[in-house]
This record gives C-alpha cells, structure tokens and sequence, in this order.
C-alpha cells in the first residue's frame, strides 16, 4: 500500500492513537517509578520511533528529551546492523553521551524494537534521569571530574533483555555499583514497564489496521511535518543573525568560556553554525554535539510553535554546525556532568539572536540554568543515606504584550515539576525554612521580567554534602528594547552561629551540619520595553503584590508616593 492510498480519516485515527500511546508510556512509568526525581518531578520522557528511529510520538516532561530519543534509536540501530541483530524482546540500555541522544551519564535511555508478523515496525524509548548511577561523587553530579569515567557507569548500548531473557549480570553490576541500587533499580524496571506498555498499543494498532497501514502513515505522518515546518520557515525572516555569551561554571576552573552563534535562515534551511566557540574544557560544564542538539531542538520548536504532537519531520530544516571537540561538542573523554550549562548556553543564543527579529515569538533572557542542586546525607529519623537531587525554579523574561512567567524551570526542563515541601521534609533529612518569589524588583520594563525564587533548607544531621551549579551567577538574563537586566542566581550558606558564605553560583562537596542553612536564588528574568511606559496600574498592583518597593515604585517606573505617576 502507497501512502496515498491511506484513508485521511484512519491517518487522523493512527495519529491520535500515536499520540495516545506516548502519553499511556509517560503516566506507567510515572506510576510504577521509585524516586521522587521520576514521580514528582518527572524528569524523564517517552515515545515512539518509526523503524529507523525517526521520532513519531512523545510523552515527556523534560522539552529536551524531545531532541534525545530518536539518535538514541539510530544508534541502536548502528551498532545493532541495522536492526539484523536485534530480536523480539530485547531491551537496549544506552547512556553515552557521545554516540547518540546523550545528555549525561544520569539520564539513561531504554530502546525496545517493537514486531509484528515477524516484520520489525517500530521503536518504543524513554530516558529518565536516576537519582545515583555510580561515579566518584553522591548522585553522579559532580563539578569538579576531569573525564567521563568519574562520573557514574557507561552504557554504550547493551542488552538489559536478550529475547526477553533478562541478563542478570547487568542487574548485578548496577546494584552494586550505585549508592541507591533499590530506587534507581526500581525506576529502571519502570522505564521497561513503559516499553512493553507502548509495545502492547502499537501491536494492537497493526492487529487493527494493518502493519503497511500503520507503517504508512507513520511516513505520511513525517512528510506532513517536514511541509509544515518548511511553511513556517518561509514565514521568518531570512537573513543571518549573531549572538554572543559566556559559559560559566566554576571560577576558580576557568573560564567564563566564550560560545558564539551565526543563525542563517534560507526558504529551506534553519542553520545554527557555533563555530568559534570555546574549545572543551576540563570540567563537566561540556556537552557533547547530542545535548547540543536536543536543546537547539527546543529552540527551533519555540520558533516554529506547532499545534500538533511532535516528530521528526519538523526538524528535517534544521542544521547545526559545529567545531569538533568544542564546548558545545565536545568529544570522548570530556566531563560532562553538568552539560546543562553549555546545551542550554548555546540554545539560548539562538533565542538571544533572534528574539529582536521575531518579538511576537521570542521573549527577554530567562534563568538560563538548570540550577542543579544536590544534597547528601543521612536521615535523622531512620539513619538511612538520603540524597536530594532536584532544579531550581526562577523567572522568565518578558516579551512583547506580556510579564515574564514566575518561578518557572528553565527552557530545557520544560513540564517538570518542583519538589513538594511534603516529600522534601519527609524524605530527607532537611526541613524547608523558607520558599518564595524573589521580588527583587530586577527586570523592569515595560512589561517586568518574571520572579526568581528563593528557597532555605535547613540541614538536621551532621556530616551532609552540597554540590550545585547555578549558571547566570555572573551574567545577568538580558533584557530587550529599554527593558532592564535581571538579576543573577546565587547560592548562600548561613552556619548555625551565624557566620555567612556567598553569594556563590558553584559548590563542590561543601559540608553542612545540623542547624547550618543553604539559600538557593534564582535569577529574575529581564524586562521587555522602557519601565516609565509600564502601566501605571500594573505599577500600583506590582506594588501591593510586594513585587516592587514604593521606592523602585518612583525611582524605576516614576510613580509618585501619592499613587498619580509622574
């Protein structure tokens, strides 16, 4: 069967049930997952691949794991010939960072290939962030490794399953080579439940259709995005765009580390060439040519803004030039730990570049970072070792005709969510002392760039460990046409006798005892347009919502005390 043959009517069906099936795959793991990082936050994505791991359907709550699953496929199907040496059953296991999808070691991907008849017609694949996978350091984050080998266990695409025969000997190696074997054992057999769950549907939609069918419309369905994307493409305008920016990371490392972009767009072409970047460094703010693209993805689907579920046809524009062994590329056996600061560093230059052009679609600079943060310990009640490993939330730039967002994750966490107080206190040895908006009154404008936030713990045993990276520590979200910077995120430690350290953005293994308190700030988003053009309602509601001081109030946005602006 032609894919013209396919009936419009049964396209729109096996499209909605693709869709379906991603977000059946995304709630079972949800539901049968072990660790908060899985349940709560919902730091993992799900979907399906045609059978050359073109990406076809999604359910995910991190925005760039869109970008990760289906390399992640192709790779799998590299090493495996082509798909010759994969069988009814297997389940492949892959985390390297530097041969397709790869992030960082922590977010480790499943790929199961799905049969009917004998005939190989699809991929079902997640990734999910676990809470410990090895490495020199409590949760595999580590701001101080030189190479990738101190940085938890390497899957370079093995068999989990081996037609549906379980290798018991990688089960053994996990769990005795990770600090939490039973919860990230527990979420690894969550992400398999979600493979057979996505395995199951699509069986069941070529039982019902036929395989040709499904299969053709899986190709219809690609052809139609790439026409899509190509529409929008034609609607931006065409010319090439440059931004500049600096990667943080550690001061006392190096850097800031320069990334520079050129953004080209054609009739039919989207090119982001980073050339000139910094070259790759010796710790793990690296990200490989992967996280690279899973990240400018996002970008390009913030410009594109499609109104369908996502696949792999709406990035067949999209090109991505880089320097071989770059920051943004870098290349085996570079760190790369927090690769969030250069991924998303790099995506957000696209966004700098091109939001002057494209206002109605691009807003202000926003938190940028991750702003990873992790403490370990023990727990005062049980004794047992706890480990938190969360994001931080913070604001959002402004655009054209609206505030910036309020304490929200970063572009690159997308529909995550934050740690409840609940679960904080009652799992790990700490309680929150404090958790709001920053209202610094830092990104004024027009329209105001979004509040950070501020959240305290208070640690309850001695002995426990703070690793963070709070990117934007040093350079500010911008702001766009009159309106002002934001403010930068930062970290501070107040002891139990009152002694102060910080404002830093980065930490290393810094020791905390019972009663010392950790403060994480995030940054303020940037304004959007001149703060004296602000409304002067929205300026006296700003004020009683304690977002601005009567003094910014007047000095900021010319509002005199007496409420008649001036």
């Amino acid at each position: 069967m032609t894919t013209s043959e396919i009936s419009p009517f049964v396209l729109e069906v096996i499209k909605d049930s693709l869709m379906s099936i991603g977000e059946e795959m995304f709630h079972a793991l949800a539901r049968t997952s072990m660790s908060p990082m899985f349940y709560e936050v919902l730091d993992y994505a799900c979907g399906l691949t045609d059978k050359h791991g073109n990406l076809i359907s999604q359910g995910n709550g991190v925005t760039s794991f869109i970008g990760m699953l289906s390399p992640m496929v192709q790779r799998v199907l590299e090493k495996y010939e082509g798909g010759a040496g994969l069988s009814e059953g297997d389940v492949i296991l892959i985390n390297d960072p530097y041969v397709g999808g790869g992030s960082h070691l922590s977010d480790v991907g499943l790929v199961m290939p799905i049969y009917h008849g004998g005939e190989l017609v699809a991929f079902s694949a997640n990734k999910g962030h676990w809470t410990e996978l090895g490495g020199k350091d409590p949760g595999s984050f580590t701001n101080d490794s030189t190479e990738i080998y101190q940085e938890g266990l390497q899957f370079p695409g093995i068999k989990l399953y081996d037609r549906g025969e379980l290798n018991e000997a990688i089960v053994e190696m996990i769990g005795v080579n990770v600090r939490l074997p039973d919860m990230s054992l527990g979420d690894m057999w969550a992400q398999v439940a979600a493979l057979k769950t996505g395995e199951k549907r699509v069986r069941e939609l070529c039982r019902k259709y036929g395989r040709p069918v499904v299969t053709g419309a899986m190709e219809k369905l690609i052809r139609q995005a790439e026409q899509y994307s190509l529409g929008e493409l034609s609607k931006l305008p065409k010319g090439t765009y440059e931004a500049e920016d600096f990667i943080e990371g550690d001061p006392e490392k190096g850097g800031p580390y320069p990334i520079r972009l050129k953004v080209t767009i054609t009739d039919t072409e989207f090119i982001c060439d980073f050339r000139g970047s910094h070259p790759q460094v010796m710790n793990p703010v690296n990200c490989s040519f992967y996280g690279l693209m899973a990240s400018v993805r996002v970008m390009f689907l913030a410009i594109l803004r499609p109104q369908f579920n996502v696949n792999e046809g709406l990035f067949k524009p999209l090109k991505i030039m880089t320097d071989p062994g770059s920051i943004v590329s870098a290349e085996r056996p570079s760190p790369v730990s927090m690769n969030f600061e250069a991924r998303m560093g790099g995506a957000e230059l696209i966004w700098k570049a091109l939001a002057p052009v494209l206002p109605d679609r691009l807003t202000a600079g926003h938190l940028l970072s991750v702003c990873s943060f992790l403490l370990s310990g023990k727990h005062p009640d049980t004794g047992e070792r706890f480990l938190i490993v969360e994001p931080t939330l913070g604001g959002w730039g402004a655009g054209e005709g609206m505030d910036g967002q309020r304490g929200q994750f970063c572009m690159g966490n997308g529909e995550t969510y934050n740690m409840p107080i609940e679960i904080a206190e009652s799992r790990y040895g700490v309680r929150v002392t404090d958790y709001r908006l920053r209202c610094d009154g830092a990104g004024a404008g027009t329209f105001t760039g979004g509040s950070g936030v501020v959240r305290e713990y208070e640690v309850l045993t001695d002995g426990q460990e703070m690793t963070a990276s709070f990117g934007r520590h040093r350079f500010k979200p911008w702001g766009m046409k009159g309106g002002h910077d934001g403010s930068s995120s930062y970290l501070r430690v107040i002891r139990k006798n009152g002694e102060t350290e910080g404002p830093f953005g980065v930490a290393t293994r810094l020791r905390l005892n019972r009663s010392d308190k950790v403060q994480l700030v995030t940054a303020t988003g940037g304004g959007y347009g001149p703060p004296e053009e602000r409304d002067p309602e929205q300026v006296r509601a700003d004020l009683k919502n304690g977002y601005i001081t009567a003094g910014q109030a007047e000095a900021v946005y010319r509002l005199a005390e007496n409420g008649a602006d001036s």
